[in-house]
């Protein structure tokens, strides 16, 4: 695998990564980033989940010029969701060259924008119905822009964008390098590809890198407040040697890290705001085994080259199949087995749903385990620990004790209370997890047509592909295929 040091980037982009946790480039990223470097338009074909945004970010921050106030960078992307996510990736990516980004979407006071907008950001993402608005009202100037990202250009010509984007086109320099990004190349973003980009460099990465075979993957539909204590129920039953969980917000990993602390764990939570020389001692005890849980949001955690993590929970599900990819990936690993729990809520079934189609892995439903059977998995783990110190045989220094002990105890009592000592019985200290909004409502079932409420299982795998139906008859970003926007 190669790392970021090894793609001729500048030191304060590689720090930036470093900070994000990223630490090896994945194909992608390893194959646009010198084509891009080099100038070159780039058709990179691959699915949500690979790195793109990195692959695209990394270029455009080493050719900005932050002296110059033009906006010299113009990301499209389909939805509000996306654009924010992709600026404040790039954010992140160029935190150490101080470049001005913006991200500019429907449903947001236009108002705002243009006042933002007088900032002169270096860099713009946007959608195309809010881009194409500001370009008719003449408060986004495009003549410095030097590179333009279609991002999930086949996802934008499934909205209806797809004659809004040929407009912007228009409305761009002829001499820029453009970068597009599809998991598909349907025939009217291939007409783009044509008419638009000079000689373009493709770049394909396959399907099943995107697959993630040997990682059972769980789902637990709960409520918010419910979602605690199924957690520690399963950490209970698991018990397993190396976990990370990871939360969507930073309050979110704090909260967690501590209530875990409170019911008896070894946890620790990493996040944006740990200083670098923090977040690699947390990385360092974990790795080591003096923490059993790492808590992380998906910047802190993303690219990390952790061996030996049995299992990913994901106490938040992510908003976008990317972000679900990479979490996972963090167990089975070097060709071993993993396990990956997520929990949704009720209203984020939508979001389940675009996931299994980007693993193309359907996700088996998990009962959460009762106090009784945590309990009990509790109870065989300390079995087996004491088992463990029966067959090292190293008891030499303990065995008068035990002989004393035994002239006043029942032998099975004194097991008993062995086993006792070592099972983390149930705990109900009081915690405090803040509850959060649920993501927006995506799909075409509200949290109906699958349930949560299969036996407990320990093990199970399927392969099916999920289904989820796009509303085909309303763009994202508020406007109508072919008609005027809703809300600007």
């Amino acid at each position: 695998m190669t790392k970021f040091s090894d793609l001729n980037i500048s030191d304060s982009t590689q720090l930036s990564l470093e900070r994000m946790g990223f630490e090896e480039a994945t194909p992608i990223q390893e194959e646009t980033i010198p084509l891009a470097q080099e100038g070159k338009d780039v058709i990179g074909q691959a699915q949500t989940g690979t790195g793109k945004t990195t692959a695209f970010g990394v270029p455009i921050i080493e050719k900005i010029d932050t002296q110059n106030p033009d906006i010299q960078a113009l990301i499209i992307a389909p939805t509000r969701e996306l654009a924010i996510q992709v600026s404040e990736e790039i954010y992140r990516i160029g935190y150490g060259k101080r470049a001005r980004i913006l991200s500019v979407y429907g449903g947001q006071e236009i108002g705002r924008q243009i006042r933002a907008l007088r900032n002169r950001p270096q860099i713009v993402v946007g959608t195309p119905g809010r881009i194409l608005d500001h370009i008719k009202r003449g408060t986004m100037k495009l003549h410095g822009v030097e590179t333009l990202v279609l991002d999930e250009a086949d996802e934008m010509l499934n909205m209806g964008f797809i004659e809004d984007i040929n407009a912007i086109l228009e409305n761009v320099p002829s001499e820029r390098q453009t970068l597009l990004f599809s998991a598909t190349m349907p025939g009217p973003i291939r007409r783009i590809a044509d008419n638009y980009m000079k000689s373009p460099a493709e770049v394909r990465i396959k399907a099943k890198e995107m697959t993630v075979e040997n990682i059972e993957q769980f789902f637990v539909k709960a409520q918010e407040r419910e979602k605690f204590d199924a957690l520690t129920r399963l950490l209970n039953v698991h018990t397993p040697e190396l976990a990370i969980i990871f939360g969507r917000t930073k309050r979110r990993v704090d909260e967690v890290a501590q209530a875990l602390n409170l019911r008896g764990y070894l946890a620790e939570g990493i996040h944006g705001d740990l200083t670098q020389a923090k977040r690699l001692s947390v990385l360092r005890q974990f790795k080591e085994g003096k923490i059993d849980i790492l808590v992380a949001t998906d910047v802190a955690a993303r690219g990390l080259d952790i061996s030996g993590v049995t299992h990913v929970y994901n106490f938040d599900i992510p908003q976008d199949p990317e972000s679900y990819v990479h979490r996972i990936g963090r167990t089975g690993r070097a060709g071993k087995s993993g396990v990956a729990v997520t929990f949704v809520t009720p209203r984020e079934m939508g979001y389940l749903r675009t996931v299994e189609e980007t693993t193309k892995k359907r996700m088996t439903p998990l009962r959460p385990p009762s106090e009784d059977e945590a309990l009990a998995g509790q109870q065989k783990l300390a079995v087996s620990q004491l088992k463990e110190l029966v067959e090292k045989n190293e008891l030499n220094d303990y065995r008068i004790l035990a002989e004393e002990m035994l002239k006043d105890n029942e032998a099975i009592d004194l097991v008993a209370a062995a086993i006792k000592s070592l099972t983390r019985e149930p705990d109900d200290t009081p915690v405090k997890i803040t509850e959060e909004k649920p993501l927006p409502f995506r799909g075409g079932n509200r949290g109906g047509g699958r349930s949560g409420s299969g036996g407990y299982k320990g093990r199970s795998g399927s392969g099916r592909s999920g289904g989820y139906n796009r509303d085909s008859s309303r763009r994202r970003d508020g406007r109508r295929p072919g008609g005027r926007p809703r809300n600007r």
